[in-house]
């Protein structure tokens, strides 16, 4: 894309408090069409999922299928059981980004680059007691996200910002730790480890989990082109990964092939009425090796 294309910054006003909100122009065409595609973005399976229990994640789930808890398909609450499954497996896969983010202190800030609704930062809050800044291209996501912190009382330590990731409004230095969730495949990864090098302190912890393609399988998978060409994305390779965070100061720690663990949540989602249609190019692609869902953790030196 053509970064010399600019539009206009402006501000709008937050239909949950009436106050003004100032919204930076995207630096690139792309990053506008990725706003646009948020702004507008109301899935059930993400919206209905996050009504269980008020966390809205914007990411896929973790772990086995808890069938006991099921019950039978006939069953009239059957759906609504699956569902309850399917935000449990969302909330596991959250829980052990952060287990990976070391050692927090009440008085840190961590960072989520690319937070959705908030999901994951309320959940960092919960746990660790600490500030938690997040930042997204959708005023709406960053809207409904702020909404839900006033709602639980935590507005004063949880917040999201409309801002893009690659120019986080964070002083270098300033966090202990900052993830991406599901959210790197929309930009550079040079550009986006750079960044996150900038704003994490010396020794700060790095996250991502991601779905990226296995450089093993030789090129990007149909069922891949599928992925991205549905989420407007640009799905990277697992080796580009770990070469633009090597580039950027970021040291692997640990490296998790979480593929397993995924395929229970998408075969069960593919049996809900949730489904989007998607899940035969996320289920194939996983089966065939083409496409793996990773965890990465990284140290910065």
């Amino acid at each position: 894309m053509d970064s010399s294309v600019t539009s206009t910054d402006h501000t709008t006003v937050a239909p949950s408090t009436g106050a003004s909100v100032f919204i930076p122009s995207p630096v690139t065409p792309y990053q506008g069409d990725i706003a646009r595609y948020w702004d507008h973005e109301a899935r059930p399976v993400n919206l209905r999922l996050g009504d269980v229990d008020g966390l809205y994640h914007h990411h896929y789930g973790i772990g086995e299928v808890d069938h006991a808890a099921l019950g039978r398909p006939e069953d009239s609450a059957y759906e609504k059981r699956l569902i309850a499954e399917l935000h449990r497996l969302e909330s596991a896969q959250t829980d052990l980004l952060l287990d990976n983010l070391g050692r927090i202190e009440r008085d840190d800030t961590l960072v989520d680059a690319g937070c959705g609704r908030g999901g994951s930062m309320v959940m960092a809050h919960q746990r660790f007691g600490c500030t938690v800044e997040g930042v997204t291209l959708s005023a709406k996501q960053a809207d409904f996200g702020n909404r839900r912190a006033r709602e639980l009382g935590i507005q004063d330590h949880v917040q999201a910002r409309v801002r893009n990731m690659l120019d986080m409004p964070f002083e270098s230095g300033q966090a202990a730790a900052s993830w991406n969730n599901e959210s790197s495949m929309y930009v550079d990864l040079d550009d986006l480890f750079a960044e996150h090098s900038r704003v994490l302190r010396s020794g700060g912890r790095y996250v991502t989990i991601t779905g990226c393609w296995n450089p093993r399988y030789g090129q990007p998978s149909k069922w891949v082109s599928q992925i991205n060409a549905h989420f407007e994305c640009n799905i990277h390779s697992r080796r580009e990964y770990l070469r633009a965070m090597a580039d950027n100061r970021l040291v692997p720690q640990a490296v998790v092939d979480l593929t397993p663990d995924t395929l229970p949540y998408w075969e069960l989602r593919a049996t809900s009425s949730l489904v989007t249609g998607i899940e035969e190019a996320f289920i194939n692609s996983y089966k065939d090796g083409s496409f793996q869902y990773v965890l990465i953790a990284a140290d910065r030196v």
